[in-house]
């Protein structure tokens, strides 16, 4: 079983970030190169957080054999780096299931760090640069790239010289290559710290209450309404800015012909257009113009690159806003199905609409309209309120944990005391087990932040496939900066970083390769152990929502209970929401109808056919019949009443009848809104008789 464990956490993860990746990002549209470097970042920093407590159960095993029989157990580890049994006078220790052999941990970290340091200051931003850019060719792209990235590499380059003057003026300190890495390391890490807090300090608030909040339904369901009115405002934005670029488009592709050398690049602009745009502007073949005649001007090339970046961010805008439209509309309707069936006696939970989400075989028969009931109506609220209270305890125990860390003696961390305590009963798995858990939770509390914030319309992570190359290496770039300054502070939450603790104990694989904080005093003694203590006032802050409140001053609408215009919002919503219910229901009822009458009268259309070509048939025999025996006109009213002419005018009748839909006069208006109707079509649910110019369709029936 040696390494097993490192071996089968190395592949669920992979699965873990191929899973989130794919639930962020679109496979068949997104690169390839940015689909691999995005899920490169998050294997990596999962990979970090997910091995860690392996590495710590190591130590402890090793510290605990040294501080036994340090005689006995020195030559022993060092000659035989094996754990087959070892007996001492008062302890018997044997090999821990998930023990990693010595040596592997080392290079395993070295890899790991490195590669992701490297993705998040070189690679990712120089990946971001170039699918964000609109260029037709690789050179144009990583020409621009390189262009954007001068000054974001050049600010790197001013802090670590920075660094390297005050290291190199002391007298002390003599450079060599491992303190010139320590410096690079310690740099990164103070500007992931400085950024973490920030984030851990939401997310300790935010995500018990989000679950507190879920499990209260009246409130889930208007902050529900108050997210329909802000998505219908930007989805009318997104719909309006592709209108206009796609208005450029079409000037532009009419200006430029067939025989121009920059029609190749707007094919290509055409490409990324959506089916019904291209279909309507279509490609000027036919004409022909000297595109060297000086009283034509063109766009030139630079002008053809911003309007194609311009076209895939207005596209991914309008595509993502209609999609997400789309799936709150469903919560939405779900929350008032769950409002209505809350007073149910029988205790079975009932849809307004049918799901358009696809389910699985089981479900009918284990997640039953019972079952359903249950769950949604009364498990489901203690449920989240017991775990918002778990999480609740778990957050507070991280703020004391932050701010007193830095004591040894006596030690007031909380996780410090529970290692410590598992190190004593020598109970391994505990160990995992309880670093797992913290760690976890602290990854959960920043990286669920990350998923969550907006910069405009810039960086936002959507899910159901919607998130655009440039968020998805951001947040790449982001974890992997975030991640090693993390697992330090958890290391300083547990007291196994002596660079912070001040203790002469065994020091983890990790801990080695970031190397000794010491090299710079003022941060490892002052920065690492005061600045994590802000996270009180972080968090008192976003429990009493200072930052909504303060952004909604300043603008930007945000879910304020006692705010008059988040009233207004949550009262457009509700509207919305009611009109979208009754454009739903008509179009269901619509669907009904026709499926009835096919299945009352689909026998009848069949015989009505069937009956037509047989009289057909015989009118040309009787047409034979005329031109050849001449039949004498006796009694004019006989002819009229024995007309061929009035037997086909009632078979017509009878089939306009058959394919009329039927009117519904339950109905609450003819149509939704008045001013999205076009006055020259058909308005659903009426005959066409009731129109001016076909009142008299029906006067033969």
């Amino acid at each position: 079983m040696s390494g097993a464990a490192l071996g089968i956490e190395i592949v669920v993860v992979f699965f873990l970030a191929l899973f989130l990746l794919h639930r962020y990002a679109d496979f068949r549209k997104q690169q390839r190169m940015v689909l691999f470097g995005t899920l490169l970042a998050w294997y990596l920093c999962f990979l970090i957080v997910f091995i860690l407590p392996l590495d710590i159960s190591t130590v402890s095993t090793i510290a605990l054999l040294h501080h036994q029989s340090p005689i006995l157990f020195i030559p022993f580890f060092k000659k035989h780096l094996t754990w087959m049994k070892m007996v001492t006078s008062n302890l018997v220790c044997y090999k821990p299931w998930s023990y990693i052999p010595d040596g592997i941990m080392p290079v395993f970290w070295r890899v790991v760090y490195w590669t992701s340091q490297c993705l998040t200051w070189l690679l990712l931003p120089f990946m971001q640069s170039y699918a964000r850019s609109g260029g037709f060719s690789i050179t144009g792209k990583i020409k621009t790239a390189l262009i954007e990235n001068a000054i974001y590499y050049g600010t790197y380059l001013l802090i670590f010289g920075s660094l390297l003057i005050y290291v190199a003026v002391h007298p002390q300190w003599h450079l060599s290559w491992y303190e010139l890495q320590t410096i690079g390391i310690t740099a990164a890490n103070t500007w992931g710290l400085f950024l973490l807090v920030l984030l851990l300090g939401y997310g300790l608030v935010e995500i018990p209450r989000s679950y507190w909040n879920a499990s209260r339904q009246g409130h889930l369901l208007i902050k529900t309404y108050f997210k329909a009115a802000k998505l219908m405002t930007e989805k009318a934005d997104a719909e309006e800015n592709l209108e206009d670029v796609m208005e450029e488009v079409r000037k532009v592709q009419e200006s430029i012909k067939y025989n121009h050398p920059l029609r190749k690049y707007i094919d290509t602009i055409l490409r990324k257009c959506p089916v019904e745009y291209q279909e309507k502007m279509g490609r000027n073949m036919d004409d022909y113009e000297d595109f060297d005649d000086k009283q034509n001007t063109y766009p030139s090339e630079k002008n053809l690159v911003k309007l194609h970046k311009q076209v895939i961010y207005a596209v991914q805008r309008h595509n993502r806003t209609h999609v997400q439209w789309q799936i709150l509309l469903q919560q939405a309707m779900h929350l008032e199905d769950v409002a209505k069936n809350e007073t149910s006696s029988a205790h079975q939970f009932v849809h307004s609409f049918p799901s358009t989400e696809p389910t699985s075989w089981l479900s009918p028969y284990l997640y039953t309209p019972t079952v359903e009931w249950y769950w949604e109506c009364l498990l489901r609220q203690w449920f989240y309120r017991l775990l918002a209270v778990l999480l609740s305890l778990f957050s507070v125990g991280v703020v004391w944990s932050e701010c007193t860390f830095f004591s040894t003696r006596p030690v007031l961390s909380l996780f410090a005391v529970f290692i410590q305590l598992a190190e004593r009963d020598y109970n391994y798995l505990y160990i995992e087990m309880a670093c797992f858990i913290t760690i976890f939770f602290l990854c959960t509390c920043v990286y669920s932040t990350v998923f969550r914030i907006r910069v405009f319309n810039y960086y936002y992570l959507a899910s159901h496939h919607q998130t655009d190359a440039y968020s998805l290496q951001f947040s790449g770039m982001l974890f992997c900066r975030l991640t090693p300054p993390l697992c330090l502070n958890f290391l300083g939450l547990i007291h196994m970083d002596s660079a912070i603790s001040h203790q002469l104990k065994e020091q983890t694989a990790y801990t080695s390769i970031m190397g000794s904080m010491r090299v710079l005093s003022f941060i490892a003694n002052g920065f690492y152990i005061y600045y994590p203590m802000l996270i009180l006032l972080l968090c008192i802050a976003t429990y009493f929502s200072l930052g909504t409140r303060c952004l909604n001053l300043l603008g930007f609408q945000q879910f304020v209970g006692d705010n008059e215009m988040t009233s207004d919002l949550i009262d457009e919503g509700k509207e919305l929401i009611r009109r979208e219910k009754r454009k739903r229901q008509r179009t269901e009822d619509g669907e009904n109808r026709r499926r009835e009458w096919k299945e009352r009268y689909g026998n009848t259309r069949e015989d009505t056919a069937s009956n037509r070509n047989r009289n057909e048939a015989a009118e040309m025999t009787e047409t034979n019949y005329s031109d050849t025996v001449p039949i004498p006109n006796t009694n004019p009213n006989r002819q009229a009443k024995y007309s061929r002419t009035g037997r086909r005018t009632e078979r017509d009748s009878i089939e306009l009848l058959e394919d009329a839909e039927p009117l519904d006069f339950n109905a609450e208006t003819l149509l939704d809104d008045p001013l999205e109707a076009d006055s020259t079509r058909h308005v659903p649910g009426r005959y066409l008789s009731m129109s001016s110019s076909r009142s008299r369709i029906f006067d033969d029936v």
